[in-house]
């Protein structure tokens, strides 16, 4: 791929910053955001690392921390680029349009499922997103259908069929894209089927959001920060609770841990690929054009994401757990990748 001619004209913009803000120049990528992503960055910057430029620094922020940090402004007081589990919301877009980060190359770089799972040791756990949502909304329908403080203490409370144990569930923080869109995939459509909760969203989409937008506070549900690779050693330590977080985890863990099946399909690479698995999700990085020959290999970067030896069928990326883009539409990101295209406000 050429990124010169682009890259060129970028590094005149951004050089232009620097001379005003009197800021030094910066000789090392620096990434932030997804803890779902960070291991596939971080194995893109390895290879980056490979060719003689200085291996990129990639922090685990959470994707709603990236987002802040990348919107910030231009510079080299700011990250080059941000990992996301979910797509950068408009409200993000616009604080970066607002600080002077305008130009934005989103790069699609697979799918990932959200996997809900214990020890090895645990009970097998086959759930639906209904009974997810019973076991971790702050408030449910009750007998009457009107919306009262979850009473459900133990996974057999929410449904006869489930194991008899406390509900004890280790989850992405607030900052998290995982936590996002946990809530999308699994919270509002769990809701969406319970008696009364369809008539509500009719009625007062905002009350419905909230509800399903609101997770438990009572212990059931704890924070468990942005360190996955921490969640899977409290659940080795702990065969009764359950953690909730990207599938390259589970993938790089099953001697460990073993993933539940949410409504009838199994968190597998199969079933995430087919769309069988009915909690997964497209992962993203976005790149600051305006950095693109200003900090050395940031076009390079981007050029490595988006080969074959990274997120192809074979790509070293799969390995690690990703799931590759079918090739027509990994094409399409790859040719939008080679011409840096940017966002626009129309994409929201």
């Amino acid at each position: 791929m050429k990124f010169a001619t682009l890259a060129s004209a970028s590094a005149l913009v951004l050089s232009t910053v620097l001379a005003v803000s009197g800021a030094e120049a910066r000789d090392q990528i620096r990434i932030v955001g997804s803890s779902t992503v960070y291991p596939f960055t971080t194995a893109v910057a390895e290879q980056l690392g490979k060719t003689g430029i200085k291996t990129p620094v990639v922090e685990s922020t959470g994707t709603g921390g990236g987002m802040k940090l990348f919107c910030a402004g231009v510079g080299v007081d700011h990250p080059d680029a941000s990992n996301a589990s979910r797509r950068i919301k408009k409200g993000e877009f616009e604080d970066c349009q607002k600080n002077g980060v305008t130009d934005i190359v989103e790069l699609k770089i697979g799918f990932d499922g959200i996997v809900i799972a214990n020890a090895k040791s645990g009970p097998a756990f086959k759930v639906t997103k209904e009974q997810l949502f019973k076991a971790l909304a702050r408030e449910v329908p009750g007998a009457d259908g009107k919306l009262v403080a979850n009473p459900n203490k133990s996974w057999k409370d929410v449904d006869a069929s489930l194991p008899a144990e406390k509900i004890e569930v280790l989850g992405p923080p607030p900052t998290s894209g995982t936590r996002d869109a946990f809530l999308e995939l699994v919270m509002e459509s769990g809701a969406e089927k319970l008696p009364g909760m369809a008539d509500l969203k009719k009625a007062d989409a905002k009350a419905f959001e909230k509800v399903w937008k609101s997770i438990r506070e009572d212990g059931a549900y704890i924070d468990a920060g942005e360190n996955d690779n921490l969640i899977v050693q409290k659940l080795e330590a702990n065969p009764a609770a359950v953690g909730i977080f990207g599938y390259s985890f589970l993938e790089e863990n099953t001697s460990k841990i073993k993933g539940a099946s949410v409504n009838g399909g199994e968190p597998t690479y199969e079933n995430i690929a087919t769309g069988k698995y009915a909690v997964s999700r497209p992962l993203f990085v976005y790149v600051k054009k305006q950095h693109v020959g200003v900090v050395p290999g940031v076009d390079k970067f981007v050029e490595e994401y988006v080969s074959d030896k990274a997120i192809g069928e074979d790509g070293y990326l799969s390995a690690k757990g990703l799931v590759p883009l079918p090739a027509e539409e990994r094409a399409k990101v790859a040719e939008a990748a080679k011409s840096l295209k940017t966002l626009g406000a129309e994409a929201f």
